[in-house]
C-alpha cells in the first residue's frame, strides 16, 4: 500500500463515528448548541438563514456574527473563514485587496477561479482571471463586505449543487449581511500594530479602522447603511534579489554594503538587496441596502456597494554607497562581484480604484407549493488605475516618466431566475429547485506611457505599451430534486447545463495587434447525493458532482511573460473538468457535533501556468490530470465539564498529485502546488459570564510547493510556500450593554512563514464597539 494512504486508513478506523460540524446557532453560555437531527439538514434558529441549499446532504460549515465577535480578531471580511476546516485565505496584510485568494481542500492559493464567493447572493468572486497575472489580480472582492455587516457566513464544500457554476469545484461561500427588523446603530474603531523583523527591515506597521452602521424597519420598508474606512501600512511584500553567481568577479561598479546573503527556493545563494513593495493603503467602503415588502409574500430588494482604494507601493534599498546614501540602480559591486541594477529594480506604484456593486432581486416566499426569485447584479471597475515610474529612485520619488495601466470599464454582470416547487406541498417528499441565467464578463487592460510625471501625468494615446481584452458569457439551465423517498432516506439528483462563449479577444503591443476567433462550448454537469439516518444521532452521507470550470478571459488573452512586451497566451485553452465525491459520517454527541469525511477529486485539463517546452517563459496551459484523495475530521461543541466553554477543531489530510502532464513531464507524480498534505485548526472560547469571552486558537499547515515540478525545496524564502503554525489570542469584554472592548494577538508565537510573499508576523489588535 502507498504510504500516503495510511493516514486515510488509520483515520477511518479510529474515527468511524465522527460527523460533520453541522453548524448551529449557539445559545447562552454553557448551553449545548442546537442541532438538526434530520438527515443532517441545517436548521438555523436565529439570525438570517443561509442562502445555500441546505436540503442537499453534503458538508456545510458556518460561523455566526456572535461567534465572529467572540472568537476572531476580524479586521477584514475574509477573517470570518479563518478557523473553518480546510480553508485558507492568502491574506498578506490588513486591507489586502489584490492577493487574498481562497484555498480549499483540493485547490491552492493560486486558483481563485475554483471557488465561488457571494454576499447576499451577489457574486464577489472575480472570474475575469485566475490567481495573479498580467500585473493585475483576481481575488474575490472581499472589500465589498465589512466585518461589522456580517450576520453569518456559510460554506458548502464541493460542486454538489446544480445551482452553482463549475467554479464551485472547491467551495461555495455566502456572506449573509445585516437587515434589521427594528432601529439599530453600530460604531466601531480598531487599531493594529505589527512589529516586523525581516532581513534589514526592523519597524512596526500600523493600521486603523473605523466603521458605522445604521438601519431600521418601518412598515413594509427596511433599510441598512454601513460606512467603513481602513488606513493600513502593510509589511514589505516583494524583494529585489540577484543570484550571487550572476555577478562578474572584479572591481567594477560602485562598492556597496548592506546586501543580505541568503538562499532562494532552490537553495541557490543570492543577495537580498532591498524591498520592492510595501503598501500604504487607504480604503473607503459604503453599503446601502433597501427592501420593500410589496405583499406579505413578495419582497423587492436593492443593494448598492461602493469601494474606493488608494494605495502606494514604496521600496527601500538595503544598499549603501561609500557616501552613506542608499543606492537604487546602476553598476554596483558586492563582495568583489559586479552587478547592474535596472532603473526599475526598486519599483514604485500608485494604485487608485473606485468600484461599485449593484444587486436587485424580486423574491416570493410563500413557503407552500411554489416560490420564485429574479435577481440581477453588476460589478463595475468604474476607475481602476496603476501608475509606475520608468526611472530610478531618487528621481522617481519626485516624478519623471512612467506608465499608466488602466482597467476602467472592466467588470461583470449576472442575471438569474430560480424557483422552488413542492409538488405535495411544504411537507411533501419532493423539493424541486430549478433555474436559468446568464453571467457575462468584460476585461480590458491598457498600458500607456504618460505625458509628464508618472504620478499625475495624463495617458498618452499615441504612446501605447500593451493592451489585452475580451469578453465571455455563460448561459445556463439547472434543476435538482431533493426526494425523501423513505423515513430515513433522502436522495438528491441534479443536472446543470452551461453554454460558454468567449469572443472579442485581442492582445496588442505598440507595433502589433492580434485578434482571436470566437469560441463556444456546452457541457452538462450531473450531481447526486444520498443520506441515510443510520440512528437518531448519526447520519451517513454520500455526494458526487461534476464541475466544468471554463477558462477566464484573463487566462485566454491576458497572460504575459515576466513583464516582457510580447504576449504569451493561449486562446485555445480547454475548460477544467472535475469529478468530486465525498463520504461523510456525522454524529450528534449530545453536547457537540462531529464529522469524518473522505473526499476525492479528479481534474482533467487543469489550468496552470507552466514553462513552454524548450523555452524559459511560461504561460497558462492545461495539465492533463490531477488527483486528490483526502480525509477531513471536524468537531465543535460545548463540553459539559466546563460551563461556557466552546471548542472546535479540524484536521485535514490531502494526497494531491499531478498524475499526467504531457506539457511538463517533470511534474508527474509531484504534489499539486499550494495544497498541503496536512492542515488543521483548533479554537477554545470561554465565556464565564455574559461580559467576558476569552479565546485561544491555532492553525497549522504542512509542507507545500509553489512549482509544478516541486523544485522549490527551500520553502522559507521569498517565492516559497512554507509550513506554518500560528496561535491567536482574543479577549472581549462588555463594559455596558452597548459598549464592548477587545484585545487580541494574531500569530502570538511570531512564526515567520511564506506564501510567495511573507505573511504577517506577530500583530496586536485593539477595538472598541458600540451597539444600540
Amino acid at each position: 500500500m502507498n504510504k500516503s494512504m495510511w493516514p486515510l486508513v488509520l483515520g477511518g478506523a479510529a474515527f468511524p463515528w465522527l460527523a460533520g460540524a453541522v453548524f448551529a446557532q449557539a445559545g447562552p453560555a454553557g448551553e449545548a448548541p442546537e442541532r438538526a437531527k434530520s438527515l443532517g439538514v441545517v436548521t438555523v434558529s436565529g439570525g438570517q438563514p443561509s442562502s445555500l441549499p441546505t436540503q442537499i446532504p453534503t458538508t456545510i460549515e458556518g460561523v455566526t456574527r456572535e461567534e465572529i465577535d467572540a472568537r476572531i480578531n476580524a479586521t477584514d471580511s475574509e477573517d470570518a473563514l479563518k478557523y473553518l476546516p480546510s480553508l485558507l485565505v492568502r491574506k498578506r496584510y490588513i486591507g489586502d485587496y489584490n492577493h487574498a485568494i481562497l484555498s480549499t481542500r483540493a485547490s491552492g492559493t493560486g486558483n481563485s477561479a475554483r471557488s465561488a464567493v457571494y454576499a447576499d447572493g451577489i457574486l464577489l468572486s472575480n472570474y475575469l482571471g485566475n490567481g495573479i497575472a498580467n500585473g493585475t489580480n483576481y481575488a474575490p472582492r472581499w472589500g465589498l463586505v465589512t466585518p461589522e455587516e456580517i450576520e453569518r457566513v456559510d460554506v458548502m464544500y464541493g460542486p454538489f449543487s446544480a445551482a452553482y457554476p463549475g467554479n464551485s469545484a472547491g467551495a461555495v461561500v455566502d456572506y449573509v449581511t445585516r437587515m434589521p427588523t427594528k432601529l439599530e446603530a453600530h460604531a466601531s474603531a480598531g487599531y493594529s500594530s505589527q512589529p516586523n523583523d525581516l532581513y534589514s527591515t526592523l519597524r512596526s506597521f500600523d493600521s486603523w479602522q473605523t466603521s458605522a452602521s445604521l438601519g431600521s424597519r418601518s412598515g413594509d420598508w427596511s433599510w441598512w447603511v454601513n460606512v467603513h474606512r481602513t488606513n493600513s501600512q502593510g509589511q514589505p511584500q516583494t524583494f529585489t534579489t540577484v543570484p550571487v553567481a550572476s555577478g562578474t568577479p572584479g572591481a567594477a561598479g560602485t562598492t556597496v554594503s548592506g546586501a543580505v546573503p541568503g538562499l532562494n527556493t532552490t537553495n541557490t545563494p543570492w543577495y537580498i538587496l532591498g524591498t520592492g513593495t510595501q503598501y500604504h493603503t487607504v480604503q473607503d467602503h459604503a453599503k446601502l441596502k433597501l427592501a420593500y415588502d410589496i405583499t406579505p409574500t413578495l419582497r423587492a430588494s436593492y443593494t448598492l456597494g461602493w469601494w474606493d482604494n488608494r494605495s502606494e507601493g514604496r521600496p527601500a534599498s538595503f544598499l549603501t554607497g561609500p557616501d552613506g546614501q542608499p543606492v537604487y540602480s546602476g553598476a554596483v559591486n558586492i563582495q568583489g562581484r559586479g552587478y547592474t541594477l535596472a532603473p526599475t529594480a526598486f519599483p514604485l506604484t500608485n494604485d487608485a480604484q473606485t468600484h461599485t456593486m449593484h444587486g436587485a432581486s424580486l423574491k416570493s416566499h410563500i413557503g407552500g407549493l411554489f416560490d420564485w426569485e429574479l435577481a440581477v447584479s453588476l460589478y463595475d471597475y468604474g476607475r481602476d488605475r496603476q501608475r509606475a515610474p520608468t526611472v530610478a529612485l531618487p528621481q522617481a520619488a519626485a516624478g519623471g516618466p512612467g506608465t499608466l495601466q488602466r482597467q476602467d470599464g472592466t467588470g461583470w454582470n449576472t442575471l438569474a431566475a430560480k424557483g422552488t416547487w413542492r409538488p405535495q406541498g411544504a411537507q411533501g417528499a419532493h423539493i424541486v429547485d430549478f433555474g436559468a441565467g446568464r453571467d457575462a464578463y468584460k476585461l480590458g487592460i491598457d498600458k500607456l506611457n504618460v505625458a509628464g510625471s508618472w504620478m499625475d501625468g495624463a495617458a498618452n494615446p499615441a504612446s501605447p505599451v500593451s493592451s489585452v481584452g475580451g469578453r465571455a458569457e455563460t448561459a445556463y439551465l439547472w434543476a435538482q430534486d431533493a426526494w425523501r423517498f423513505a423515513p430515513r432516506w433522502t436522495a438528491v439528483l441534479g443536472l446543470r447545463w452551461e453554454d460558454w462563449t468567449a469572443h472579442d479577444g485581442f492582445t496588442a503591443t505598440a507595433s502589433s495587434r492580434q485578434a482571436y476567433d470566437r469560441r463556444s462550448e456546452s457541457h452538462f454537469s450531473p450531481k447526486a447525493a444520498l443520506a441515510w439516518q443510520w440512528s437518531s444521532d448519526t447520519v451517513l452521507k454520500a455526494s458526487v458532482g461534476r464541475a466544468v470550470r471554463f477558462p477566464t478571459v484573463g487566462e485566454l488573452y491576458g497572460a504575459t511573460s515576466g513583464g516582457a512586451l510580447s504576449f504569451i497566451n493561449d486562446p485555445g485553452l480547454k475548460p477544467e473538468k472535475s469529478w468530486t465525491g465525498e463520504l461523510s459520517a456525522e454524529k450528534d454527541l449530545g453536547n457537540g457535533l462531529a464529522r469524518a469525511t473522505l473526499f476525492h477529486e479528479t481534474t482533467r485539463d487543469a489550468l496552470y501556468s507552466q514553462p513552454i517546452p524548450g523555452t524559459t517563459v511560461s504561460r497558462v496551459q492545461n495539465v492533463d490530470k490531477i488527483r486528490t484523495l483526502g480525509l477531513e475530521l471536524a468537531y465543535s461543541g460545548q463540553p459539559a465539564w466546563m460551563r461556557g466553554l466552546d471548542l472546535g477543531a479540524s484536521l485535514t489530510y490531502a494526497d494531491s498529485r499531478i498524475v499526467a502532464n504531457a506539457a511538463n513531464p517533470a511534474s508527474v507524480d509531484k504534489w499539486q502546488p499550494r495544497v498541503p498534505r496536512w492542515r488543521s485548526t483548533a479554537y477554545a472560547t470561554w465565556q464565564p459570564d455574559d461580559r467576558w469571552a476569552l479565546t485561544v486558537a491555532a492553525r497549522y499547515s504542512g509542507r507545500q510547493y509553489s512549482s509544478l515540478d516541486n523544485s522549490d525545496v527551500n520553502a522559507f524564502a521569498y517565492f516559497g510556500a512554507s509550513r506554518y503554525f500560528t496561535v491567536d489570542l482574543r479577549a472581549r469584554y462588555r463594559l455596558t450593554r452597548q459598549l464592548s472592548a477587545a484585545l487580541g494577538i494574531d500569530n502570538a508565537n511570531n512564526y515567520q512563514y511564506w506564501n510567495f510573499h511573507p505573511y504577517p508576523q506577530r500583530t496586536y489588535t485593539a477595538s472598541l464597539r458600540w451597539d444600540l
